[in-house]
């Protein structure tokens, strides 16, 4: 390891000296961005992650001198993954750069890619609003590419993690959104009922009966095969037991779904919020008796 940090360090000192150095025509720049690729690599094995990223920033830049564009988003994407295991923050400001880059060069599907690699470091960090914001982003570019299925995969992040915040509207949307273009899509059609569910998911927890049940509806116009379906009954089960505000009722119908097809840390998640609230309404109703 230490042989490897010493290989590093006298690399990095050659290549500085080469930037403070005359060269013809950029060669110098050339010189050291094949220094500093070395001083990374050895960085690299000896697993000095901090050192490892700010060479890759010097490489970077090397090749922002030489107008080397894409290398240059490399150098700092190379950089974000040297971060990503010391320092998420390093790690984004990382990516961002190599976003603008991509974007300077119309590479929008790249800008796509890292967009979302941003949004998952956000994720890993449970900084929901900012997840948010860089799923969008990315979204928005893989659409613009017409990479659909990417885009609507971020698309469900953003929606899951809206109805955690507990903006379930707008996560109602994007889940109808989705399934409507699954249900375009012969390959994707089957996963529609899936979003469908989210979405019925997420107006129970809105603790609007009237208002799943008109989307239950829409749902069947949508899809005339969804009434047949398990996710159709669960939702029109769960609005039942709401209606007639009997927790026992709603517990049931959960598990049952639940052995049958098992429920997931985001859908539960959701369905304690309805029973707590249906619990709620009820000792409300019992302390007026």
């Amino acid at each position: 390891m230490s042989d490897q940090i010493a290989k590093g360090e006298e690399y990095e000192t050659k290549a500085e000296k080469k930037l403070i150095g005359w060269g013809l025509f950029g060669s110098k720049y050339d010189d050291a961005a094949d220094l500093f690729e070395k001083s990374a690599n050895c960085f690299k094995l000896a697993k000095s992650w901090n050192q490892a990223g700010l060479v890759y920033i010097k490489l970077a830049n090397c090749y922002l001198k030489m107008d080397s564009k894409h290398e240059a988003a490399q150098a700092y994407v190379n950089a974000a993954n040297c971060y990503k295991k010391v320092s998420p923050k390093e790690a984004i400001s990382c990516l961002d750069r190599a976003v603008n880059l991509h974007l300077e060069s119309g590479k929008l599907t790249m800008a796509a890619r890292y967009y979302k690699e941003i949004a998952e470091l956000y994720e890993s960090d449970q900084n929901l609003e900012q997840a948010i914001t860089y799923f969008e982003r990315s979204a928005e570019f893989f659409e613009s590419e017409e990479s659909t299925t990417s885009a609507n995969q971020c698309k469900q992040k953003v929606a899951q993690y809206l109805a955690q915040l507990e903006q379930y509207p707008k996560a109602v949307q994007i889940f109808e959104e989705i399934a409507k273009h699954s249900l375009g899509n012969n390959l994707l059609k089957y996963g529609a009922r899936g979003h469908l569910l989210n979405a019925g998911l997420c107006q129970l927890c809105r603790g609007d009966v009237v208002a799943i049940t008109n989307s239950l509806e829409r749902y069947q116009d949508l899809d005339p095969t969804f009434s047949r379906t398990r996710e159709y009954q669960f939702l029109s089960d769960l609005a039942a037991a709401i209606d007639e505000e009997d927790v026992g009722k709603f517990t049931n119908v959960v598990k049952e779904f639940d052995s049958m097809t098992p429920l997931d840390s985001w859908k539960t998640t959701l369905l304690l919020r309805v029973k707590e609230a249906l619990k709620n309404k009820e000792l409300e109703e019992d302390d007026l008796t």
